[in-house]
């Protein structure tokens, strides 16, 4: 079952406290016999212009993924480690990631996920990003 969605998304990080980074946007919310999916199209204003993401919300996992102008697929699972080739129109970084935290609480009309991560690219200190997503099923669009 599809349908329309509101979907925000609030990102920050320890490199500057100060900054948080929000979008909210239109998309689709999918059910199926595996989980939820949400879909959208990022702006201009996130940097990623021409790309969609896609959110798999499984059981006790989230995939995030990108696919356009930037590619990726950034797998997020409590306590383990994952690699992202995230590929932008400048190249392709190497990102390890581990997932300190996560939980969901989503059902049939949508709900709440919050992920925090370190991220490592090559010999640089890790990024500390949380990542809060709120995904509400709109009935009047």
């Amino acid at each position: 079952m599809k349908k329309k969605a509101y979907i925000s998304l609030k990102s920050s990080n320890n490199l500057d406290k100060e900054e948080v980074i929000e979008v909210v946007t239109l998309g689709e919310f999918i059910i199926n016999e595996d989980g939820f999916k949400a879909i959208y199209e990022e702006t201009e204003i996130s940097g990623m212009g021409g790309t969609t993401t896609q959110l798999t919300m499984l059981k006790d996992e989230l995939i995030l993924e990108r696919e356009g102008s930037t590619t990726a697929k950034m797998n997020f699972k409590k306590g383990e480690n994952s690699i992202s080739l995230y590929n932008t129109p400048y190249g392709v970084l190497d990102l390890q990631i581990h997932t300190e935290y996560l939980a969901m609480d989503i059902n049939e009309d949508g709900g709440n996920i919050v992920v925090k991560y370190r991220m490592e690219l090559g010999d640089q200190d890790p990024i500390l990003t949380n990542l809060v997503i709120n995904i509400k099923v709109s009935l009047d669009i």
